[in-house]
């Protein structure tokens, strides 16, 4: 958590504003959302701000989400951070994919609302607040 108790969040998106949109969302709830566009840049925000959550796309030209995720899960200090697939693959087998088989945190598809969003990220952090 950084020194104001906010926690940390690193978005790593291909488009920009998405990014601003969930840094909208989130920001009303005390939480700092750190922007990286596409997965090399991802990859490195994650390294240096080790924020408390990750919301990850898996559709990226550069890197894929889920090369970006195994990355991070082969990096002893990166595995134990939370990842959140946030992503416009809604078929249920991209679900069971990223839930049961790559062990993700949560999997929310875009669109979304902002109740939806804040409830996977609170349930994720074990956080007990309510949109």
């Amino acid at each position: 958590m950084t020194e104001e108790g906010m926690r940390k969040v690193v978005c790593i998106e291909d488009e920009p504003e998405m990014i601003d949109l969930i840094r909208l969302i989130l920001a009303r709830h005390q939480f700092e959302v750190v922007g990286a566009v596409g997965g090399k840049e991802g990859l490195e925000a994650v390294k240096r701000e080790q924020p408390d959550l990750i919301l990850l796309d898996l559709m990226m030209p550069d890197m894929d989400g889920w090369e970006v995720y195994q990355l991070m899960k082969a990096d002893p200090e990166l595995a134990s951070i939370p990842v959140i697939v946030v992503t416009a693959k809604a078929q249920s087998i991209d679900r069971v994919l990223g839930l049961h088989i790559a062990k993700v945190d949560d999997y929310v598809t875009k669109p979304f609302g902002p109740k939806e969003l804040l409830r996977s990220v609170n349930r994720v952090l074990g956080l007990d607040i309510r949109p």
